[in-house]
């Protein structure tokens, strides 16, 4: 709620009057200390105290771009809006001359055209000493008429951009203002008083002598430079605005030039990128036959061991054990027989031996028992 406008104050110029400061200074001054501390309930009757505290102007400095009591105080009279005869009255004010300067910059941002010519000419006069901050946070030494030359000649005062304006010359064609008048105009027309309380002192002269004094008279010559005036500050106001186009057309030309160079840096940048990406992808295609190769190899090597492995185990299968006859001259499946009744025989006498053939199946049992105990066969 502190940092909102006036509910009754008017747009300036179709906009909120706080708009008029940058959004990045408008959102400085509200963190500023000095914002939240001094000017927090401000009205256009106690802003004047907090302007005669003032001791120096400026916009934002420092490496975080602390702004100013100043630009604060100016930012506090576009959210309440003070009436125009208080900021005339700020205008006027001879004692205080950062007070002057504080309602000059106001009425630039906020006033008609009529209005800031009207006003802040006249303190063209003043030569006051100022101090002013500078952006890398040192002070300098100025004058209130070059503050206001600079209001009335440049775009930008203070990291603020001020409002444009019509020029003098046009809305002196216009009838809206009438020529300047220097206030060395009297003293001017008090010397040509005494020129001529001096030229007719000179009547007696021959007639030559009289038109040369007549012609090179200072007075006259003041009167062509008054007649002309007004074409000598159009004139300079036609060179400003010829210097003015003139820079323009230089930051425009300063402008495509390093939007040419920007180009030129993103080509080679480019070109770089796709060299690199290049060189990258014949790597990677390097690496990937490296390792097809790598992989193709080690399954050659492993159908070979298994065709070696194959060819092994078919030789074994193949080749059938040779079968030895016997010596005595019987064949192979007799021989077998044989050996198969010796083997009954033994097993017979065996269990014999054990009493495990018993015809009384009690006995039988109790030899089995006997024996699995590794004792003797009963014998009844």
């Amino acid at each position: 709620m502190a940092n909102r406008t006036d509910p009754a104050a008017k747009s300036i110029r179709g906009t909120n009057p706080q708009n008029l400061v940058e959004k990045i200074v408008r959102s400085k001054i509200y963190q500023n200390t000095y914002w939240k501390e001094q000017c927090f309930g401000l009205t256009a009757e106690t802003l004047v105290d907090k302007a005669m505290e003032l001791d120096h102007i400026g916009g934002t400095y420092g490496g975080n771009r602390k702004p100013t009591p100043f630009m604060c105080l100016v930012m506090k009279m576009l959210q309440i809006q003070p009436e125009k005869d208080i900021v005339v009255e700020f205008i006027k004010n001879d004692d205080y001359k950062y007070v002057r300067i504080l309602g000059a910059f106001y009425l630039r941002l906020t006033g008609t055209d009529i209005d800031v010519y009207r006003y802040l000419e006249p303190l063209y006069n003043d030569y006051r000493k100022l101090r002013q901050k500078s952006p890398d946070g040192n002070f300098s030494l100025t004058h209130v008429d070059e503050v206001i030359d600079e209001l009335l000649t440049r775009d930008y005062s203070c990291d603020i951009a001020l409002p444009r304006i019509k020029k003098r010359w046009t809305l002196e064609s216009l009838g809206a203002l009438d020529p300047r008048k220097s206030v060395l105009e009297d003293d001017f027309e008090e010397e040509e008083e005494k020129e001529e309380n001096e030229q007719d002192g000179l009547e007696d002269e021959p007639a030559h002598e009289r038109d040369y004094h007549r012609a090179r008279s200072p007075a006259r010559e003041r009167e062509r430079d008054r007649r002309h005036g007004s074409h000598r500050y159009r004139d300079r106001d036609y060179d400003k605005d010829r210097d003015y186009d003139r820079d323009r057309g230089r930051g425009r030309d300063r402008e495509r030039d390093r939007e040419r160079d920007r180009d030129r840096d993103r080509d080679r940048y480019r070109l770089r990128d796709e060299k690199e990406y290049g060189r990258e992808r014949e790597r990677d295609r390097e690496r990937e036959g490296r390792e097809r190769d790598r992989r193709d190899k080690d399954r050659s090597r492993r159908r070979s061991r298994s065709r070696s492995r194959d060819r092994k185990r078919h030789a074994r299968g193949s080749t059938s054990p040779r079968r030895h006859e016997p010596e005595d001259g019987s064949t192979w499946e007799e021989t077998k027989k044989e050996k198969k009744e010796k083997k009954e025989k033994r097993e017979k006498k065996e269990k014999k031996d054990d009493g495990t053939d018993h015809p009384d199946p009690e006995i039988a049992e109790a030899n089995r028992i006997r024996a699995s105990l590794g004792l003797k066969p009963l014998k009844l």
